[in-house]
């Protein structure tokens, strides 16, 4: 089976594909950024108004009077408090509304990915993909873009505020705000970049091995593996822990060195202006707000220093959402192709392999319509792969499969769909009652249909032994249920499906005789009306077929 290759994409090609995402969304962005940069500065200038009502008590013929700033400040304060709700309002709308956007793309691409690309797959990855990294982006929606450009506004306002005193207050303000909200989360960013990919594939091999874990219980309780069990999932817990306490113990490192740099840069502010004061190119009002306007404005430009670490483990998550994305499925959907009523089904001269491995090598095999073909052959000669061949899980490598005389790449997908019914060996059963998980075969199915199709299938008598009947809760994954119910549940599925085409992967291996005889009569009296494609290692199954092939090392005879 071939490997799904991980792309390696940097931080910046993570964020442009996310923000990318939210064009849909882009006036409620502008409505957010717009609001914080108008909070921010009604916080600064809170400071700054402060600076003017103590000059103007020292210095006669400030701008902006003692009275005016009086009357200003709590004007600035509860805006500051409505803006900035407001603009937080906007990010997390944005934020959850994207969250839905991304699952619904997720769950778009895994149809598309489904079966092929989804065989062998950690299902607890997957889970972790699905649920903890989608949710993880919201982080980046709601606390990420917006901040980055309100930072980038605010600091150009007060940059050219500041240019207003002299120039080189405006050019060293900019520097400033460069140094903190550029260069240290950089530098924190390259330093906690693989611990966060680290703790993100951590996370969810752990999720992997826990589901495993829960799914083979009774398994670990029967042969006294618990111990080992537990303390294996102990162990990745502890490095998991360890992984996070090294991102948190960057993301405080980084925080300590960005709040040491911004006194020395508020320092050397202070230095400049005050050197400009002493030549008389600006006055000590100049001096003074230079000095106050800087120290109060570095908030837009800490929200992102402070970025630079947590990031990381945002965009590791937003890396294995678009790798799931990106993916390109093995098996595209037709949808403009040819829609068909099956008349019979061919292999002509069929190679396939995964990867390197050849299982079925020039494979031959024609299916007459109203007939039963039996296929059998030892396990892993390739059976279940030529079944899956013809439902168009896979595409063949050379030669083609045929229904009613078209190659099934050429065929429509909803018209491949209804044309089969496939049961395989493992029935997979949905957390719902009974009548439902068949319905899934036919929405549109009466409650008789149902029946007919579960007394086809020799399971009804069972339903009706059970307290709900048809309503009965099927647990999760069927756990409720024995091998053999599941398996007549999933055949009643195929007749309930009622397609004219139906391929069989051991369809009675967990039945006794007295089951296996009520099922194979029923397909046998299908017979006048569908075609019947039967994999199976009984001698007792194979009665019915009208012909047998056998597959052995990729060949069939």
């Amino acid at each position: 089976m071939p490997e799904n290759k991980k792309k390696t994409r940097g931080s910046l090609a993570v964020m442009g594909r996310l923000v990318g995402l939210v064009k849909p969304l882009a006036p409620v962005m502008v409505a957010a950024v717009l609001l914080g940069v108008a909070g921010f500065l009604c916080a600064i200038f809170i400071t700054v108004l402060g600076a003017y009502a103590l000059l103007d008590s020292i210095l006669p013929g400030m701008p902006i009077s003692l009275g005016t700033v009086c009357l200003l400040l709590p004007v600035l304060a509860i805006a500051r408090g409505v803006l900035h709700y407001a603009e937080q309002g906007c990010n997390h709308f944005i934020a959850f509304k994207l969250l839905a956007l991304i699952r619904d793309k997720v769950f778009g691409a895994l149809r598309q990915l489904a079966p092929a690309k989804l065989e062998g797959r950690d299902r607890g990855d997957l889970i972790a993909v699905l649920t903890a990294d989608i949710e993880l982006l919201e982080v980046f929606y709601a606390h990420t873009i917006s901040p980055i450009c309100i930072a980038v506004i605010v600091s150009a306002i007060m940059a050219a505020f500041l240019a207003g005193y002299h120039w080189l207050l405006g050019l060293y303000a900019l520097g400033a705000y460069l140094v903190i909200g550029l260069l240290v989360p950089v530098a924190a960013a390259k330093s906690a970049r693989r611990s966060g990919e680290e703790f993100r594939a951590s996370f969810g091999a752990l999720n992997g091995f826990v589901l495993d874990s829960l799914r083979g219980v009774r398994e670990s309780l029967q042969y006294g593996d618990g111990p080992h069990r537990l303390a294996q999932i102990n162990a990745r817990t502890d490095e998991l822990s360890s992984q996070e306490r090294r991102l948190k113990l960057a993301g405080g490192t980084a925080q300590a060195v960005t709040g040491g740099i911004i006194l020395l840069l508020d320092a050397g502010m202070l230095a400049l202006a005050a050197g400009l004061a002493q030549s008389g190119t600006i006055g000590f009002d100049g001096c003074l707000i230079a000095v106050v306007a800087l120290m109060s404005s570095f908030g837009p430009v800490i929200a992102l220093a402070n970025l630079g670490t947590g990031l990381q483990n945002t965009f590791a998550a937003g890396n294995r959402v678009l790798d799931v994305l990106d993916e390109q499925p093995t098996v595209r959907e037709v949808t403009g192709g040819e829609d068909i009523a099956f008349t019979g089904a061919a292999c002509r001269r069929v190679t396939f392999g995964y990867g390197s491995d050849v299982i079925l090598n020039d494979v031959s095999l024609e299916v007459p319509q109203n007939s039963v073909i039996g296929i059998t052959g030892r396990s892993g000669s390739g059976k279940s792969t030529l079944l899956k061949l013809m439902m168009r899980f896979w595409d063949t490598d050379l030669g083609k499969v045929e229904l009613s005389g078209v190659n099934i790449k050429k065929i429509n997908a909803a018209s491949l769909r209804s044309a089969e019914s496939f049961v395989e060996q493992d029935t997979v059963l949905f957390h719902d009652s009974i009548e439902e998980n068949l319905r899934i075969a036919n929405q549109n199915a009466t409650h008789e249909q149902v029946v007919g199709a579960c007394k086809k299938a020799s399971i009804h008598d069972f339903i009706m032994t059970l307290p709900q009947g048809y309503d009965t809760p099927v647990g999760e994954l069927g756990s409720t249920l024995s091998g053999g119910e599941r398996q007549r549940l999933g055949v009643a599925r195929a007749f309930l499906h009622d397609a004219p085409y139906i391929l069989l992967d051991e369809p009675t291996s967990n039945l006794d005789s007295l089951n296996e005889a009520v099922i194979l009569k029923s397909l046998a009296e299908e017979r006048k009306d569908k075609t019947v494609v039967l994999v199976s290692h009984r001698a007792s199954t194979m009665r019915i077929a009208d012909r047998t092939y056998s597959v052995e090392n990729g060949r069939m005879s």
